[in-house]
């Protein structure tokens, strides 16, 4: 059957993905964690967190494939629909949408819709910032119920020129965008500036070295994403355990057990 994602009748999770977005509007701001895969995301389910983000370097490392090349489409998307139809609002880290046209990415966030995603997360790499504008546009006419937090990467991989922060989220607001999202921006004044300028809910991504959670919420950040700090925390575990055991000493820190994680993929 062909998914019109504008008909209710045809969208049981509607009211899911509403709810996804008045997240971003909630006294406290949304802390997302982000997974990996079906085991990560069902532990962090576990912990409490209605709503989980993906990561696409993890879901890249995972498949020995490179992160930010647009190489893990068919990843992706598999995971989403292993992932959608669970009890928790699902964000997917969509790279930049994985094409540089805007139809193909609106079609691709038409499969997402279609297996339950509740939101988005598109970057622009630095590239044009009317191309990744068109991208936003044509996603919010293609699924207008999906949650879109458009990134910029002025300061991920550029200088962080805040003219041109500004200038990229302008942009994007105005073609649609839900949420705005700059990672790689740490210092409070200038988030503090930022939420002032948009007016979207504004996503910062959590660094051990910058500020901690309470001073994001008491800044105005609506939403803080771990980003892949959660999967390179558990390769940095796994290679502090294998260097425990052949020094002779036993691994400090939680180890789940074996039936706690089968019991995490076991049909549903």
């Amino acid at each position: 059957m062909t998914v019109d994602p504008n008909d209710p009748k045809q969208t049981p999770a509607a009211g899911a993905r509403s709810a996804f977005a008045a997240l971003h509007h909630a006294e406290e701001p949304l802390l997302l964690p982000n997974a990996w895969d079906c085991a990560s995301a069902r532990a962090l389910a576990g912990q409490g967190f209605g709503a989980i983000g993906t990561t696409s370097l993890g879901v890249a490392a995972a498949a020995g494939l490179p992160d930010g090349a647009a190489a893990t489409r068919a990843e992706t998307l598999r995971l989403a629909r292993d992932l959608g139809s669970e009890p928790w609002l699902l964000s997917v880290d969509a790279e930049g949408g994985f094409s540089d046209d805007p139809d193909e990415v609106a079609e691709f966030a038409r499969e997402l819709y279609a297996v339950g995603v509740a939101g988005v997360n598109l970057e622009d790499g630095l590239g044009p910032a009317d191309r990744h504008a068109a991208k936003i546009a044509a996603v919010k006419e293609a699924v207008p119920g999906l949650f879109v937090n458009a990134r910029t990467d002025t300061h991920w991989l550029g200088d962080g020129d805040a003219t041109d922060t500004f200038a990229r989220l302008d942009a994007y607001q105005q073609a649609g965008a839900d949420g705005v999202f700059v990672p790689g921006l740490t210092d409070l004044r200038q988030i503090t500036a930022l939420v002032r300028h948009v007016h979207a809910p504004l996503n910062i991504l959590y660094s051990p070295a910058g500020p901690a959670v309470s001073h994001l919420a008491d800044a105005g950040v609506r939403r803080i994403s771990l980003g892949s700090l959660l999967y390179r925390r558990a390769l940095g575990a796994a290679l502090e355990a294998v260097a425990e055991i052949r020094a002779g000493r036993t691994p400090a820190g939680p180890t789940p057990s074996y039936e706690d994680v089968a019991r995490q993929v076991a049909p549903r």
